[in-house]
């Protein structure tokens, strides 16, 4: 990883495209910067919190284990993923060597902060009813706001600018959680979070 950077890092630049954002520093390690998947206009935008090690080598966000089991909670929840908008709170992988791998690390709420711009854009463009946050960094991106805990805010939708957010967890944390019952029980918090999206969006359609 390089110790200096050759251009300037400024969270008020406003870059038009992706690739050449520097609001923050981790475009620096990263392969390349991952936008968001989805069509044009998305009644769901489910927002995770960084691209993971594969996601940073292919372009595309949620490719990996995590996206796997998106896909699994997805469909059990009767959603289609084609009809949905995917995207994280930070754009680049950040991460730290841990022999021959790249081991995720948690982003800075500073480097939160400046994708935020990215996010907003993401918003206005696709314009979703219902946003589900995926974990506490994707929660505080999408409400401004450093303070909010997860466990607490899961469970009714958030008004939030015009729009509902639901709270739960990532992916993630049920590939890693430690014994078989949480994982199953982190597994069906995330599908009911999108049975519950779903059903919002329903209704706001009729």
């Amino acid at each position: 990883m390089a110790s200096s950077l050759p251009i300037s890092i400024r969270a008020d630049q406003q870059p038009e495209r992706l690739d050449q954002c520097r609001r923050c520093a981790l475009w620096e390690a990263a392969t390349q910067a991952v936008p968001g998947s989805g069509p044009h206009r998305a009644p769901l935008m489910v927002i995770g919190e960084q691209p993971g090690d594969q996601e940073d080598l292919q372009g595309k966000p949620f490719v990996g284990p995590a996206g796997a089991l998106l896909d699994s909670a997805l469909a059990e929840a009767g959603v289609d993923r084609k009809q949905v908008y995917v995207t994280n709170a930070v754009k680049h992988f950040k991460w730290e060597p841990r022999g021959k791998r790249r081991l995720h690390k948690t982003p800075a709420q500073r480097e939160v902060d400046a994708c935020h711009y990215w996010i907003e854009r993401e918003l206005a463009e696709h314009d979703p009813t219902v946003v589900v946050a995926l974990g506490a960094t994707a929660l505080k991106s999408v409400l401004q706001k450093s303070t909010v805990k997860l466990q607490a805010s899961m469970g009714d939708a958030i008004e939030h600018d015009g729009r509902l957010v639901i709270a739960t967890f990532h992916p993630s944390y049920a590939l890693r959680a430690p014994d078989a019952g949480t994982r199953e029980r982190v597994y069906r918090a995330i599908v009911e979070a999108f049975r519950h999206a779903h059903r919002l969006i329903e209704k706001h359609s009729k």
